[in-house]
């Protein structure tokens, strides 16, 4: 019966692939996207605590702080290192003339303590040269079109030159835009602004305290906020569902998966159903129980619904493949959670439809094969 009628089996394969693909594919994107908002904290792996002032909310939401906090900081017992950090945003003019904003990241002059992990291009030492900066990944491909190379590029800073002499490797921001990382005195002169410059201080635990019990101490001996790693990149995260509309948007989208699933697929089982309706007389004819004939039914469902999960899922893999070139889909991954929320819709869909078409055979009459 199931495979008989070729249209029918495809029409209900296509169905719950395109149900399970439109499923996985938006809620992975989704995920992806909201952990952007973690990206500044996740490119600082040797930070264990955050401090700032109290109203910062992210890396990118912040407000700026007295360079006398850098001094409370290292007063707590429990720390073993503080170094200064600063996040701000500019205006860059290149060689060509062309206007870019971009996001400036100053570093700690002496250690360094604030660049990502890794380099694509050049050392971390370039900074050690006059009007250094390095540039991240994704900016390249920004700032620079056909494969240009960045390296000894000039820019034009609020007036100040910057020459880029490395290339970063760093999980992209959740706008994607530029970033240029350069040491903490040299983004003062990149940045200009108000008397408080430092927008955070990182901080590394010494051996035996927790970062959770060394954020206690610094906020009660120094008023300021402090965030663990996991808590502030959590906090950029929850930041972006509070106050875009993503959430709603890619919800959406799910729901509308979810609801094509069904049509097609219950449209497509009634048919079959309704056309093996005498085939299914007959059966109860000889002898077959409703119970029976509901559990073959129950394995045509089950059948179809892995095979279309498998391929939809297989679809998103290759969409995730064959985007993994794109600069804003760099990192991009499927979050085991994803496939088994998909699963999950898909067998919903297989049990309503296959529920909605098993009443007009548990209806059928066995005389309706001899009509």
């Amino acid at each position: 019966m199931l495979t008989g009628d070729k249209q029918k089996f495809y029409g209900l394969l296509f169905g719950i692939a395109f149900s399970t693909l439109l499923i996985t594919q938006q809620l992975t994107i989704f995920v992806n996207l909201i952990e952007r908002g973690a990206s500044g904290v996740y490119n600082v792996p040797t930070a264990d605590v955050w401090v700032m002032d109290e109203v910062s909310r992210t890396t990118d939401v912040n407000f700026p702080m007295p360079a006398t906090a850098l001094d409370k900081v290292r007063g707590v017992a429990g720390v073993e290192w503080a170094v200064p950090h600063l996040r701000a945003n500019a205006s860059v003019r290149t060689q060509e003339g062309d206007l870019e904003g971009v996001g400036i990241v100053g570093v700690d002059d002496a250690t360094l303590i604030g660049l990502p992990k890794n380099m694509i291009e050049g050392d971390i030492n370039v900074l050690a040269q006059p009007d250094s900066v390095i540039i991240d990944d994704v900016g390249v491909t920004n700032l620079f079109e056909n494969g240009q190379s960045p390296i000894g590029e000039r820019l034009e800073l609020n007036d100040q030159r910057a020459v880029i002499r490395g290339i970063g490797d760093s999980i992209p921001s959740f706008t994607s835009q530029v970033v240029l990382y350069t040491k903490y005195s040299q983004a003062l002169r990149y940045v200009p602004g108000t008397r408080n410059r430092m927008t955070f201080v990182l901080v590394g635990a010494s051996d035996g305290v927790s970062p959770d019990e060394l954020t206690k101490r610094i906020s009660e001996q120094t008023g300021l906020r402090a965030r663990t790693r996991d808590e502030f990149a959590q906090d950029g995260v929850d930041f972006i569902i509070e106050n875009t509309g993503i959430p709603v948007n890619f919800g959406i989208t799910v729901v509308l998966g979810f609801i094509v699933g069904v049509a097609i697929v219950g449209l497509t089982f009634s048919l079959f159903i309704r056309d093996n309706i005498k085939q299914f007389g007959a059966l109860k004819a000889i002898g077959v129980t409703n119970r029976k004939i509901a559990g073959m039914v129950a394995v045509q469902a089950g059948m179809v619904g892995m095979i279309g999960y498998g391929l939809g899922v297989l679809g998103t893999v290759g969409f995730i493949s064959a985007f993994s070139g794109v600069p804003q889909f760099k990192g991009f991954y499927i979050p085991w959670q994803v496939p088994l929320v998909s699963f999950a819709a898909m067998v919903l869909i297989i049990a309503l439809t296959g529920w909605v078409a098993l009443r007009g055979v548990m209806k059928t009459e066995p005389a309706a094969v001899f009509r």
